[in-house]
């Protein structure tokens, strides 16, 4: 077996209108596809970064809380790469996203910071 690529990562959210706005409209990624499934009363959006399909964003009803914490088991977090970070956090910042401050990675001297979606999902920006 070979993996050749991530293919996309899936996110449920709470408000679907809320964290559809956030990752398109503050985040930049654009829609491939949107349908409703009346059977399980839920949003699927396909979304894509540079023409790349990356993330399926999920509404479910009844959705369970999941501790989101970084250091939780499980996915630590979704990292993004960006070419200036300072940019990226003004512009996240300009957009009233709570942000912590920028840091240096200790191994490999590039500058990163986190942040979280709308339900709390735990967020990383990483200059390349």
């Amino acid at each position: 077996m070979k993996i050749t690529a991530i293919h996309h990562i899936a996110i449920i959210t709470t408000n679907y209108e809320v964290s559809k706005a956030f990752y398109t409209n503050v985040l930049g990624f654009t829609i491939l596809a949107e349908m409703y499934r009346e059977e399980r009363q839920s949003y699927k959006l396909d979304l894509a970064l540079n023409g790349l399909y990356q993330i399926e964003l999920f509404s479910f009803p009844d959705a369970k809380e999941r501790a989101s914490y970084p250091e939780a088991k499980g996915l630590r977090h979704l990292a993004f790469a960006v070419s200036n970070i300072n940019e990226a956090f003004l512009h996240l910042q300009n957009h009233h996203v709570t942000l912590q401050p920028i840091r240096v990675d200790e191994f490999t001297n590039k500058k990163f910071f986190f942040f979280f979606d709308p339900d709390g999902q735990p967020l990383e920006m990483y200059e390349q």
